[in-house]
Order: structure tokens, then sequence, then C-alpha cells
């Protein structure tokens, strides 16, 4: 299996999936504004919980600066929902079942867990331009301190 890479400057793969109340969400909904699309491996696990409320504490302070959050999981619509009530989150979490989004920006593919190469969800946060660019790929990101990283890398400290 070829592992797809996005890059600086490349087009972000457009795309349409349900949020967590089941209502379609459009990449282009967004169109204009700075993104940062989020795919996490599995709601309510401990690493994608400390990640997931890692965004949700600092979502003012992005939106400030211009940024919306969104998260995508092969969840269910119906398992975002109560990850989203459980941890009061402030964004969109989108469901990609069929993990075709999550191959089309590779975040699915091979990767090391506990020393072992297996096939699964790539921890992976792509920040997108107001005209649809991939601004920064980031992949294999760590769920701990991540969005204190990814503030640095955009200059928002």
């Amino acid at each position: 299996m070829t592992e797809v890479r996005l890059e600086a400057g490349q087009p972000a793969p457009a795309f349409t999936l349900q949020d967590q109340d089941g209502t379609p969400v459009s990449l282009s909904d967004y169109s204009g504004d700075n993104v940062i699309v989020y795919f996490y491996p599995a709601a309510m696990t401990p690493g994608c919980t400390t990640e997931a409320c890692d965004f949700r504490d600092n979502l003012n302070s992005l939106a400030s600066s211009g940024y919306r959050v969104i998260g995508i999981s092969k969840d269910a619509p119906a398992k975002n929902k109560e990850f989203q009530e459980q941890e009061r989150l402030n964004f969109p979490l989108l469901s990609d079942e069929d993990l075709a989004v999550h191959s089309a920006y590779g975040a699915y593919g091979e990767k090391k867990l506990y020393g072992k190469t297996v096939t699964g969800v790539i921890r992976s946060t792509f920040v997108l331009n107001p005209d649809g660019t991939v601004r920064l790929p980031l992949y294999n990101v760590k769920a701990t301190g991540h969005v204190a990283s990814l503030r640095k890398k955009l200059g928002l400290d």
C-alpha cells in the first residue's frame, strides 16, 4: 500500500462527513477560514481524550487567532456525540467510518505501535489556509502537548 503524504501548498482533499449530530459537514463550509483538521484514532480513549480536551481548552485562543477546529475519527456519529457530551467538546467531531478521508489525507496506514508495525489511524493534524491549501501537515503527532506545539509552529505564542 502506497502511503499518501500531503505536503504544504497542496490542495486539501475535499470531504463531506456527518458530524456528531448526523449533520453533513463539508470542508467547503470552511472556505475562507484557517482550519485545523485533526485525525484521532478513537473517541474516549486516553490519548484521544487528552488531545481533544487540549483543543477544547485552547479553542477560544485559537478562534481569536482566526482558526477553526475539526476532529475526524472512524467512530460512528453516536459515539462522537457521547464523546463530545462527556468531555464538553466545543467543536465538530466528524465520522469517517469507511476511512476514505483518513486515506486521502494519509492519516491511515502503517505505523509503529509499541515497537510493532500495525495498520491503523495515524494521529495527524493539518492546518489549512483560507484558500483550501495545506499550510502545515503533521503526521504521528503526540497527544500530550500537541496544541502547545502547534501554537508554536503557527507563531501564536
